[in-house]
């Protein structure tokens, strides 16, 4: 793989994030509703109105607004958040390492559980073993992870299972502040044993709701192909050698099934990243999700503009790994 490779890659992110950056300011524009009359008081005079207006430079033309949105972004510059009325850049920044830390938990979490699924359908081939895991999978990609989250909610408080929490991020009782927002790994790193128990139990339900339908979809690819592997010349050598059928399949053919199940789960990745949006609101996680959706029923422009281009760069990101990983992984492709 060559460098070539990764500076067209990099150089094609500049006109897809120009893109979105045109598409979302003028659907926002488009959009009925006013940003700063969700803001201001019933009691705001007129005078108070314009000023505000001019305040977030919502008096210009609309082209006048699209040329000084572009200048700021270029010296990057998110704009200041109208309803939180702190600077965008800094607001994401917060939050963004609580929702990666969530989603990297929750892939782990989707490639444990779906790869398992994966070796128990493919060693019991053509036998009930391989029905109960199809349907499993079947059934779990049939509920949507925001439905998981409001269905593992619903389980705790029927069951009144008072160790899992369903809000928030670490518990009120635990003193703990990292320096870079990924608590899991800070505390562990700290030996926090407490803070790093706290934040795991309060991650486990969301992280669980987002990798379901991720596990199995793993479950289905990467059965699929374990399958293939399965009518190889080397697996009847292997046979041939008296190797055992869960070596074969552990071994053998999961090793050149991977290729495919690593490009389509970093694809999903970012599905996985979209899909924060509706779960961390449902257990009031502290992500850019949970932002996103209080950024929409304010109408805060700036923050949402700045929060859809996060979005964007973290598809880029995924993809562009996901590029690399599999000409890593396949050498035709690295080689050509």
């Amino acid at each position: 793989m060559s460098w070539t490779f990764l500076l067209r890659r990099l150089l094609l992110a500049i006109p897809t994030l120009f893109g979105v950056a045109v598409i979302v300011f003028v659907l926002l524009r488009v959009v009925p509703g006013d940003p700063i009359a969700m803001l201001i008081g019933p009691g705001a005079t007129e005078a108070d109105i314009a000023e505000l207006r001019r305040l977030y430079g919502l008096d210009e033309s609309i082209a006048l607004q699209f040329v000084y949105y572009l200048r700021d972004l270029a010296g990057g510059d998110f704009g200041t958040s109208i309803s939180m009325r702190q600077d965008v850049m800094e607001l994401v920044l917060g939050r963004l390492p609580v929702t990666i830390e969530l989603c990297l938990v929750a892939m782990l979490v989707a490639v444990g559980l779906g790869g398992a699924m994966a070796l128990a359908g493919a060693y019991w081939r053509g036998r009930s073993g391989e029905a109960a895991v199809d349907g499993a999978a079947g059934f779990i990609l049939a509920i949507p992870d925001f439905l998981w989250a409001l269905l593992f909610i619903l389980f705790v408080v029927v069951f009144a299972l008072d160790g899992l929490p369903i809000s928030g991020r670490i518990g009120h009782d635990v003193a703990f502040r990292g320096a870079t927002g990924f608590l899991l790994v800070e505390s562990l790193l700290r030996l926090r044993l407490d803070a790093f128990g706290s934040v795991l139990l309060h991650t486990i339900l969301p992280a669980l709701a987002l990798a379901l339908p991720l596990a199995a979809i793993v479950a289905r690819v990467l059965k699929t192909s374990i399958n293939e592997a399965m009518t190889q010349d080397y697996i009847l050598m292997a046979r041939v050698k008296g190797f055992s059928r869960a070596r074969i399949v552990g071994r053998e053919a999961l090793r050149n099934a991977l290729v495919p199940t690593v490009t389509l789960t970093g694809v999903q990745f970012t599905f996985l990243v979209g899909g924060t949006v509706l779960v961390e609101k449902i257990f009031s996680y502290p992500g850019i999700g949970n932002m996103a959706i209080d950024a929409v029923i304010n109408r805060d422009l700036p923050l949402i503009q700045g929060l859809v281009l996060t979005f964007a760069v973290l598809f880029i990101a995924v993809n562009l790994l996901v590029d690399v990983s599999y000409a890593l992984l396949n050498p035709r492709m690295r080689h050509g």
